[in-house]
Parts: structure tokens; C-alpha cells; sequence
């Protein structure tokens, strides 16, 4: 696979971090977990994550395959003397702390990059190691409300913010992750040396907005979104109840589908209009969309719109999305012998694919292995345990 003989140490919690390292799992990386022996990764805990499956949370299940866990208390000398020995040996470190934090325990970018300078450092945090909002506590919701995402969460008809269904700047700091550390490793056969990357939560937020910064930029304000493309003020970017308490989602505007659309419900007069730019040109057509879908149920609607090349799908709940025959087909949802879910691998290469690797590590699962690698001897594990150190 395109990461076979890369070794990550895997210091992150939660999502983001471990949503990275597991894609490089995945492709063939070997990845060591890194877990506190006396506070271990909090995706394994149905306080936070409740649903299990195979006696594991599906989190936990998602973000940790075809990786080892190594327990190391980093405040205990001896135990972080195996931890540098670890690193010395590794090509990728991605921590996931509170900025500061690796610094106080003396394991900061310049410290081990100075003992391993082929070690692609990686830190992931919520706003940033610099700036005025460095240490302010977040996760996903907080990031995507300061980077303006929370604010364009609502229909057009009104109502206040709402919370997002996906933990979305989590999963683009996690493939932004991925993506840099590639980058970095690929510099590095060239250069001998590897890298520090410092990538934010909120940083990922903004940089997924190209396509509807254009009113901040041009104008100096925030968007309406009864005038904006992809916000509500276009007939063909919006969703429309049916009968039966369904939805239909238009996503599409070029004039062809537009046509199609229109041509095919007998309103060709709403293809012009629609054709141009969002606002209130498009209000009449929306109205009118609003009432046509809902007059029939969405199963009716999916049947009128099979096979007419409009760019619509039903708004499935997550349920019907992941019981999809195409979701199957792409290998997005694989059960493992034991009928255990997981979910697949978006990247697909036509040589060495990535791999589903079912297998997860109970906490500490591969400490004492590890640790032989390292050298140790069995009565010098013994001790470790003993101390709490392991």
C-alpha cells in the first residue's frame, strides 16, 4: 500500500486527530497510539459516544482501526524517556493538546525534530499554536461559529443558527492533516528532512469557503441568503417539501438543467429568470417549485425525475443514506466477518488500494511488545507497570 514502512506515533483524541492517522492506517502506515494509562482515548467511552457495536462505540470503531495502543504516562520520567526513544524511530507525530502543552512536557517541535529531523511533527489544534484566540477552548461547533459557518445554518425564510449534522471542520482539519503530512513526507525523500505543520480547526473552516466568500470580499458584508446561489435565493439550490413529509434537494443551475426542469413541469416561462443571477428574479419560480413538489409524495417526485438529467436527490435520513446498494457498491459501508460496520475508504486507487483493517486495540494492547522492540526486557516492563509509569 502507498504508506507501507511509515511509522506514526498517535498522540490526538477525539476525532480530528485520529480520523488522520486512521487514514493512514488505512493505506498501509503502521500506527501507534499513544493513550494515558490512567485516561485513555475518550472515543472509547459510551459516556460520550453511547452506540456500540461488537463491543466497542462505533466512534471508537470509526477512527481507531488497524492501529496499536502503547499506554505512556508522559509525566513519568522513565516513561518518557521510552516515548523519545519512540519517537527517534518514527516518521510522523500528530498530537492533538491544548497549545502549550507538549512544550511544558518538554516535547515540543524542536526538541524532537532536533533528535529526529526526518520527523514530520504535526500539531492540531482549535484556532492555532499562534494568534489572539490561541488558547481558547473549542470544538467543532465553536470553530465553525467564529469562522461564520453557524451563521448561514438557517433557512431563508428565517429562524436562528442551527447546529450542523456533520462535525465538519473536524473532518476538513483531519484531511487537511492527512493530505499535509503526505506532502511533507513526499519533500522529504528529496530533501532528507521533515517538517512542522500547525494546522487549526477554524483554519479549515474558512478555507472551505471559496464559493460563498465572494459578498465579504466584494462588498464588505455578510451574505443574504435570499440573494446568494448557494444560500436559498436560487430555485434550483434549495429544498423543497413533499406531501408526504419528505424532501427534495435541487442542486444545480446551469441553464441545460434549468430547461429540464422547467420544460418538463410545462412552466418554460420560469427558465430564463432562473437562468440568471440569485435574488429576486428567481422568487416567483421558487414559489411555485414549493407548491408543485408539494402536491406529490417524494417517492412520486424520485420516479418524475429519473432519467431527466436534473441534478436532485431525496433528503435522505443517515439511516436510508448508508442502506444505499451504491453505498455498498463504492464499498462505503463494509461489515467485517464478525458483522461488525465500519466505514470505507473514499480514496480509491487502481493500485495498492487501501484496506480495511478491522482489527482494534484494547487500551495498552501492544505496550509490551512495543516496548520489547524498544529493547526493554520483561522485569523492566514489570517495573513500568508497577509504577503506573505504563
Amino acid at each position: 500500500m502507498k504508506l507501507d514502512g511509515i511509522r506514526v506515533i498517535d498522540l490526538s483524541l477525539f476525532l480530528p486527530g485520529p480520523l488522520a492517522t486512521q487514514m493512514m492506517a488505512d493505506h498501509g502506515a503502521r500506527v501507534i497510539k499513544i493513550e494515558n494509562p490512567a485516561a485513555p482515548e475518550p472515543g472509547r467511552s459510551t459516556d460520550y459516544f453511547p452506540w456500540a457495536q461488537g463491543g466497542h462505540t462505533v466512534m471508537y470503531r470509526s477512527t481507531h482501526r488497524g492501529k496499536e495502543s502503547v499506554t505512556l504516562n508522559l509525566k513519568d520520567a522513565a516513561a518518557k524517556a521510552l516515548f523519545l526513544k519512540l519517537v527517534g524511530e518514527a516518521d510522523v507525530l500528530v498530537e492533538s493538546f491544548r497549545p502549550g502543552v507538549m512544550a511544558r512536557l518538554g516535547l515540543d517541535p524542536a526538541t524532537l525534530r532536533g533528535s529526529n529531523p526526518r520527523l514530520v511533527y504535526c500539531s492540531l489544534s482549535a484556532f492555532g499554536q499562534s494568534g489572539p484566540w490561541r488558547d481558547v477552548a473549542a470544538h467543532d461547533t465553536a470553530t465553525v461559529a467564529a469562522a461564520g459557518v453557524l451563521s448561514l445554518s438557517r433557512s431563508p425564510e428565517g429562524g436562528g443558527p442551527a447546529l450542523l449534522g456533520v462535525a465538519i471542520a473536524d473532518i476538513l482539519a483531519a484531511q487537511l492533516l492527512f493530505g499535509g503530512i503526505v506532502m511533507a513526507l513526499y519533500r522529504r525523500a528529496t530533501t532528507g528532512q521533515g517538517d512542522y505543520l500547525d494546522v487549526s480547526m477554524f483554519e479549515a473552516a474558512l478555507a472551505a469557503q471559496p464559493n460563498i466568500v465572494g459578498p465579504v470580499f466584494g462588498a464588505g458584508r455578510a451574505p443574504d441568503p435570499n440573494a446568494e446561489r448557494t444560500h436559498g435565493g436560487n430555485a434550483m439550490f434549495n429544498i423543497y417539501a413533499t406531501r408526504d413529509g419528505g424532501s427534495i434537494a435541487l442542486g444545480g443551475g446551469e441553464k441545460k438543467f434549468v430547461a429540464n426542469l422547467f420544460g418538463g413541469l410545462g412552466r418554460p416561462e420560469f427558465i430564463a429568470p432562473v437562468s440568471g443571477p440569485a435574488g429576486p428574479a428567481h422568487a416567483p419560480a421558487i414559489r411555485f417549485l414549493r407548491e408543485a413538489f408539494g402536491a406529490k409524495t417524494r417517492t412520486e417526485w424520485e420516479a418524475w425525475l429519473k432519467g431527466r438529467d436534473i441534478p436532485a436527490m431525496p433528503v435522505f435520513d443517515l439511516a436510508e443514506a448508508w442502506s444505499q446498494p451504491h453505498v455498498r457498491e463504492r464499498a462505503m459501508r463494509v461489515t467485517d466477518a464478525a458483522g461488525n460496520d465500519h466505514i470505507g475508504i473514499p480514496i480509491k486507487y487502481a493500485d495498492e488500494p487501501g484496506r480495511v483493517n478491522p482489527k482494534l486495540a484494547s487500551v495498552g494492547q501492544h505496550t509490551d511488545a512495543v516496548l520489547s522492540e524498544l529493547g526493554c526486557d520483561a522485569a523492566h516492563i514489570a517495573r513500568l507497570h508497577a509504577r503506573g509509569a505504563i
